[in-house]
């Protein structure tokens, strides 16, 4: 799996999965994996990762990763937005949510990427063609590190928040380092993925992610979601213990 996915473009691999997904949904049914996405049980998750492999990562149902099951899991716990009238942003939609947040008729849903067949509107981050304060949740997850310039992608997510709203901004996180490192130098695909992590990462960001953040005007809250889970459920469910679910807000005085 990892190599097809380092092999096939992005946009490909978006339109053929779900003509494989219910295949694998029948060859890995079973009771020891569970993802809570689509609410069913697996034999196994599958083996991911780039740099370094992960075992137990990719649920062979959805595709999900471990950070799109957490988030799944802090959504329908910890807040009420999916049962909330709101205007929402979706920037470089995955394809596991997709479908289910088209089909919330709570929202006025609309999908953003430069390339995907999944964007409703197709464009440049560090330039976004709203007007401001256009939406009250904006979900952009592991976006950011692609971005050569993720000031000004900040910037502008600020920019078309509403006041009072609330940005999720997932990126993946080196939480032994304090300090993210950057290198414009860096433009090998070898090298990205050596000292980035992927192949297309231009940073390796730090825990002074949340300052970053903050910079652009927003109040970050770092939720270590995985922490409200028992060992037991971690493993069934496939969750990561470093994955971070940065909730940056927007107040209401700006």
């Amino acid at each position: 799996m990892k190599y097809i996915l380092k092999l096939l473009p992005r946009e490909l691999l978006i339109k053929y999965s779900f003509y494989f997904i219910p295949i694998l949904k029948i060859i890995f049914k079973g009771k020891k994996f569970y993802d809570p996405i689509d609410g069913n049980g697996y034999s196994k998750f599958l083996s991911y990762g780039y740099k370094k492999i992960r075992r137990n990562a990719l649920s062979p149902g959805t595709l999900s990763l471990e950070r799109h099951r957490l988030l799944w899991l802090y959504l329908i716990n910890e807040t009420n937005f999916l049962d909330s009238k709101l205007k929402v942003l979706h920037v470089a939609p995955e394809q596991i949510f997709y479908k289910k947040f088209k089909r919330n008729q709570n929202w006025d849903y609309i999908t953003f990427d430069l390339r995907s067949p999944l964007a409703d509107i197709k464009g440049d981050l560090k330039s976004l063609n709203f007007e401001d304060q256009a939406f009250d949740l904006i979900i952009c997850n592991h976006v950011l590190e692609h971005i050569d310039d993720d000031t000004k992608a900040l910037n502008e997510i600020f920019r078309v928040l509403k006041s009072g709203g609330v940005a999720i901004l997932q990126v993946p996180i080196n939480i032994k380092k304090d300090e993210t490192f950057e290198d414009k130098s860096i433009i090998s695909k070898k090298d990205r993925e050596k000292y980035f992590g992927q192949y297309d990462h231009l940073r390796e960001y730090g825990l002074d992610f949340k300052d970053r953040v903050e910079k652009a005007g927003f109040e970050v809250e770092m939720v270590y979601y995985t922490e409200n889970f028992s060992h037991e459920i971690k493993l069934k469910y496939g969750l990561n213990e470093n994955d971070v679910i940065p909730i940056a807000r927007k107040s209401f005085s700006n």
